[in-house]
């Protein structure tokens, strides 16, 4: 059960992070231009897989499988952000809230191959 509140929490939180990637906010664009030098189009990138990866992992109480492709699709863009954080010259404290969803994920992914 407790996974099931894990991936819960993290859906929700990636849900709320991607939506404003996926619906092309001008705003986010400009942060991934400057802070990053990153394109609107990988912003939008990340955004899909963030969601994309969110529903998998909501999905996740029917089969586990969902729940190993949407953490490994969302620690896909954290690892992005980690490195990208870091490059930029952000410092590690800048990294914290990705990490976290990346540790926990990375959990997730574990627990998925046991029996």
């Amino acid at each position: 059960m407790h996974k099931h509140v894990v991936n819960g929490y993290v859906a929700n939180d990636i849900i709320k992070s991607s939506l404003p990637k996926v619906k092309n906010d001008d705003g986010m664009a400009t942060q991934f231009k400057e802070g990053f030098n990153l394109s609107r189009n990988m912003m939008k990138i990340a955004g899909y897989f963030e969601l994309i990866g969110s529903v998998l992992l909501i999905l996740s109480i029917f089969n586990k499988k969902f729940a190993r492709l949407g953490a490994l699709m969302i620690n896909v863009i954290m690892g992005g952000a980690i490195y990208h954080h870091l490059k930029a010259g952000h410092g590690v404290k800048s990294t914290q809230s990705a990490m976290k969803y990346f540790l926990l994920n990375l959990i997730t992914i574990i627990d998925s191959f046991k029996k």
